[in-house]
């Protein structure tokens, strides 16, 4: 009889992780902050279903376009420095003209991009691998769409100025954009973080998040997406090596657009960067955040989500009725930038007058009607933050 039960054991013994799994809350994360400190909220999940980790607060996962953000620091610290102008025209750091086949003699400029309003188009796709040309790619005439004239052109959300600004950065700088935004906006904050895999050491890919789609599939970030294996986009025919990329070229590989790999209580740092007074005397509390403005109000049939966007930072609510972009539910004003990618929904969001924030991200979250990168705030994410906003009161009071 104790050998039957031994055997009926060790055959059941296996079945009892993935029940856990199954069990098993999607992968989320809140971290709210303040300008100076930060603390961990909700941490529930599993970051892999295969061998059953809990997801842990600082587990590094694809934040999607929260990524835009981060091109618009850095940007802002190459203007710092001298080396970019945001009003200039963009071919002159190309090295090749950049114009809309609509208005070819409009010139386009990064502030024109970084806030969606020089009427590009993801139409033609955004991803343009190792091997490839980003030239090429933006004189597709299905790259754009006729919206105005650059600069005035209608608000039309767009990835693919991502690689665009993020190229022009490289050219202004001589910098690979990985490296470039290590130098200007991770090392200084003691943030780490990289670029599809690219840089993050054995301990980040160890503890990454693996993403999965709302049936279960894995989306992104299984531990063959990972180094050793190739983590950039690459041609047909192509090797896999950085080494003889060019900067200046097509920093696409990097995924600007969204590839940004990072823990919440490291993203939660940007966070309380953007709440940084930038003024040069001591009566300056201008924040970096207001760097990022002004922030253009739009609203009509075509656009419900980002319906006040300034320089790849969202304001919400918008000062609309039937924008839908009310993910607090308090109608206080938040500056930052929403992420949705493979499954995943992320955000970071300061409070500018009470000084605070959150950042999260949520996991296996059903596609919206209209596909990914469509923008809106789901019903988990709400009820993600309003758990998030009550815990808070409760270790404030």
């Amino acid at each position: 009889m104790l050998c039957r039960f031994l055997v009926a054991f060790a055959l059941l013994a296996p079945l009892a992780p993935a029940a856990a799994q199954d069990a098993a809350p999607p992968a989320s994360v809140v971290v709210a902050f303040d300008d100076e400190s930060s603390r961990s909220l909700i941490v529930e999940g599993l970051a892999n279903k295969e061998t059953g980790r809990a997801v842990e607060a600082n587990d590094p996962v694809r934040i999607a376009s929260i990524s835009k953000l981060i091109i618009a620091i850095a940007a802002l610290r190459l203007v710092d420095e001298g080396k970019l102008d945001l009003n200039r025209d963009v071919s002159d750091y190309l090295g090749w003209q950049l114009r809309s086949p609509y208005h070819p003699d409009a010139p386009v400029t990064l502030t024109h991009i970084l806030s969606h309003r020089a009427g590009l188009s993801d139409a033609a796709g955004y991803i343009i691998p190792l091997g490839e040309s980003l030239e090429a790619k933006v004189t597709d005439p299905a790259a754009w769409r006729e919206t105005g004239a650059p600069g005035d052109a209608a608000f039309e959300y767009a990835n693919l100025g991502s690689p665009i600004v993020a190229t022009a950065l490289e050219a202004a700088s001589g910098e690979r954009y990985d490296r470039l935004v290590e130098r200007l906006v991770f090392a200084p904050l003691a943030v780490k973080a990289c670029l599809n895999w690219v840089g993050c050491d054995a301990d980040m890919q160890a503890r990454a998040v693996t993403l999965y789609r709302d049936t279960g599939e894995v989306a992104r970030d299984a531990p063959e997406d990972l180094p050793p294996n190739c983590t950039v986009p690459v041609a047909e025919g192509v090797a896999c090596d950085l080494d003889a990329y060019v900067p200046g070229t097509n920093a696409s590989v990097f995924s600007p657009q969204g590839g940004v790999r990072i823990g919440m209580m490291d993203l939660a740092r940007i966070g309380q960067a953007l709440l940084t007074p930038e003024g040069e005397g001591d009566e300056d509390d201008t924040m970096l955040a207001a760097r990022l403005g002004p922030f253009r109000a739009d609203r009509d049939d075509r656009q419900e989500f980002f319906c006040a966007y300034g320089l790849a930072m969202q304001l919400i609510p918008a000062p609309h009725r039937g924008c839908l972009d009310d993910l607090f539910g308090d109608e206080r004003v938040r500056l930052g930038h929403s992420g949705e990618a493979y499954g995943l929904q992320s955000g970071l969001w300061i409070d500018p007058v009470r000084r605070e924030g959150f950042v999260y991200f949520i996991t296996e979250v059903p596609p919206p009607a209209g596909g990914e990168d469509t923008g809106g705030f789901t019903s988990r994410e709400k009820a993600l933050m309003q758990r998030a906003q009550a815990l808070r009161a409760e270790g404030d009071s």
